[in-house]
């Protein structure tokens, strides 16, 4: 048997045997990624500058502590995320009892990149650990030294996690290096090798149709597009897809205004760029074609949990639904029409 076949069959078998269901399960995971990231907090450090060259400081800030805080979040809110959720009722479901439940959708694949591998693998592995699934957790390949720690370190803090498979670095650094000839380069240097630093580089000149400005770059490459005003950027930027994230610098504030107001994207930050995924109250996720869903805190709870309708009904109270079956009139219509009509405050029967 292919030996992913039979690991997938097995993470099937425990979620149907109900094994991560129960909220102390949840916990148990939740505490062992916390331990993880304390006990191999320098081991993480160093993985990061050996893949991104990211100082101590700037691993902490990004990578770290953002998901050591998602843990702790977790933790904190568990029992209050699973309970069911009592939603208002309309005058026909008075005497019923009305709730979102939120059930594990079951095996769940997470696929990270590589541009904060860390971060981007266990801030949406606590939704999907919080929310009750099984996991198969796919590091990127191209972080290859945070791909070792997390393949090697993380299954001893954990129930047992689908091992990642062969790197691509050389792919990665082709791909920027062939970037590097759309428009032309006004400051920063050429990459050098695949091992080696890639200083930041400013493209300007650049066309709209070049490759550079038709994908996520992941690399310090920044090309330049110069507008005659905001009228134009905000032109340029409704008529491409919807990004991941957008940031506008202006020292006037009814600028950055009048940009978040015209414009959509999955996240946005004025006068600044990143901060905003370091609350774990704002959701974090795309829009159309930058993504689908949305995650962090409760968002990534949510995410990874079906919210499934539930409405539970006394049998003894099936007299109450003769208005409901034939004969029908025009009087039973009313009242039931009426009956059904959303109500703004929460109703009692005397």
């Amino acid at each position: 048997m292919d030996p992913f076949e039979d690991t997938l069959r097995r993470l099937r078998e425990t979620f149907h045997a109900g094994h991560t269901r129960p909220a102390e399960f949840r916990a148990a995971q939740l505490r062992g990624l916390g331990r993880f990231l304390q006990d191999n907090k320098q081991l993480l450090y160093d993985a990061l500058a050996q893949d991104l060259h990211k100082s101590a400081f700037e691993s902490e800030v990004s990578e770290v502590a953002i998901s050591q805080g998602e843990v702790t979040l977790a933790l904190r809110n568990l029992r209050a995320w699973m309970k069911d959720e009592h939603v208002p009722k309309n005058l026909a479901t008075q005497l019923d009892s009305a709730f979102i439940r939120k059930e594990p959708f079951g095996l769940v694949l997470i696929i990270a990149p590589w541009n904060y591998p860390l971060n981007l693998t266990l801030v949406p592995l606590v939704g999907a650990l919080a929310a009750g699934n099984c996991v198969v957790l796919k590091p990127s390949e191209i972080s290859k030294s945070i791909e070792k720690v997390l393949a090697e370190e993380l299954p001893r803090y954990l129930d047992q996690l689908p091992r990642p498979g062969p790197h691509h670095n050389q792919k990665q650094f082709h791909r920027l290096r062939a970037l590097l000839g759309c428009g032309r380069v006004a400051s920063g240097a050429r990459a050098m090798s695949a091992n080696s630093l890639h200083a930041p580089t400013v493209l300007v000149d650049v066309q709209e149709t070049e490759p550079v400005m038709q994908e996520e770059i992941f690399g310090p490459i920044l090309p330049i597009v110069n507008v005659r005003g905001v009228d134009e950027a905000i032109e340029f930027i409704n008529r491409r897809e919807k990004p991941l994230a957008l940031y506008a610098f202006s020292n006037s504030s009814q600028v950055v205004k009048r940009v978040l107001a015209q414009t959509s994207s999955g996240g946005f930050c004025g006068n600044d760029g990143f901060m905003h995924m370091t609350l774990a109250s704002l959701p974090f996720g795309g829009v159309g074609a930058s993504g689908i869903g949305r995650y962090h805190g409760k968002f990534s709870f949510d995410t990874f949990s079906h919210h499934r309708a539930c409405l539970l009904r006394s049998p003894g109270m099936e007299k109450l639904n003769a208005i409901r079956y034939p004969p029908h009139s025009p009087r039973r219509l009313r009242v039931l029409l009426v009956a059904m009509e959303a109500r703004g405050c929460s109703c009692t029967l005397l």
